[in-house]
């Protein structure tokens, strides 16, 4: 039987704050994206990681484990980053397009990481596994979106 360990908490807490980032960072991306659809997109994808956040509070929350709150410094930096690469670039649009790629690719293998992890209680893997299809499929779209440039 599986049992919650303070290991997958860790984990589990690390996942919510890129969680928190990957909000944060679409946000961002809509706010500084003219084009309607990309905007619509990545309006969409910030809700979504909104909810994300909810669903991993709650089940950390669930197995009496203290909830990490905020982003990361590696999060903000990222930010940062995309601001400076958003005023130098040509292409804002297709830069942030590709950022957001990247990002779903690493969250992807976030998701499996943890999924790999063998004292995950089944109420965290089916959640874990939700979003990971979840952002799979986006991941599918946003591929499409990018066939537009």
């Amino acid at each position: 039987m599986s049992t919650y360990t303070e290991q997958v908490g860790k984990k589990l807490n690390n996942l919510l704050e890129k969680t928190y980032d990957a909000e944060k960072g679409f946000t961002k991306a809509a706010d500084h994206i003219e084009h309607n659809v990309l905007k619509t997109y990545f309006r969409h994808k910030a809700q979504e990681r909104f909810n994300f956040g909810r669903e991993l509070k709650q089940e950390i929350r669930s197995f009496n484990q203290d909830v990490e709150t905020g982003g990361s410094l590696a999060g903000a930096t990222h930010r940062a980053w995309m601001d400076i690469k958003s005023v130098f670039s040509a292409s804002d649009e297709e830069s942030m397009l590709n950022e957001a790629i990247r990002g779903e690719k690493a969250a992807i293998e976030e998701y499996e990481d943890l999924l790999n992890e063998t004292s995950l209680p089944m109420s965290t893997k089916s959640i874990l596994q939700s979003q990971k299809s979840i952002i799979n499929n986006g991941l599918a779209k946003i591929n499409a979106l990018e066939d537009i440039y």
